[in-house]
């Protein structure tokens, strides 16, 4: 009877060294298990960061969101200034018998005066002084007139005839038509890339709101 009870009590300690192991196997996963599980959080909080940085730089497309209409009723704004000042340029160097060269150079002032001078007005009825106006009006069409007029005085003197025609001839006002129109079109895209990097005509959008 004596050697079924001491094995009896080796099995029983057999058992219990295997109890203590697999607890204390349990023991040693427990704090791995929670560091892996800390470690998830970890890179869930990271994850969520990033999609947040994401959001953050959505401005970075601010450039899809700038329509074209928008780009077009800048470049008209644009536009109207500079062919108020290129048809009086035009006018007088014709009036005056001025050769092509003075004549354009006078109609090419005069639109960037008309040109500045209309954004001006624009935002001078926000507030600002007739210095900061400037410097508005300098950061925002200065590109765009500059492009504009390039292109329809480019069209003006490859048309035949057009520079030298009079005022009263419909080639002129005819040509002049078609250069401004040329202009627009070349123009237009110019100001959508320029609003969409926060530039040109962007600069007086926030002072209409």
């Amino acid at each position: 009877m004596s050697e079924p009870t001491a094995h009896g009590h080796a099995h029983d300690e057999h058992a219990g060294h295997r109890g203590s192991h697999g607890a204390h196997r349990m023991t040693e996963g427990a704090p791995a298990t929670h560091g892996a599980h800390a470690a998830h959080e970890s890179h869930a909080d990271h994850a969520g960061h990033d999609g947040h940085s994401g959001h953050g730089g959505h401005g970075g497309h601010a450039a899809e969101g700038v329509s074209w209409r928008m780009a077009m009723t800048a470049t008209l704004h644009c536009l109207t200034g500079c062919a108020i000042g290129e048809v009086l340029g035009m006018v007088i160097g014709t009036a005056l018998g001025w050769s092509n060269g003075p004549t354009i150079a006078l109609a090419v002032a005069l639109a960037f005066v008309f040109g500045y001078l209309l954004t001006m007005i624009g935002v001078r009825k926000a507030g600002l002084g007739w210095g900061q106006a400037l410097k508005v009006a300098l950061a925002a069409d200065t590109v765009s007139i500059l492009v504009m007029e390039i292109v329809d005085n480019g069209v003006m003197l490859i048309i035949p005839g057009a520079m030298d025609a009079g005022l009263a001839s419909w080639l002129f006002w005819g040509a002049l038509a078609v250069a401004f129109l040329v202009a627009f079109v070349v123009t237009t895209p110019i100001n959508k890339w320029l609003i969409g990097k926060g530039k040109g005509h962007a600069v007086v959008h926030a002072y209409h709101h």
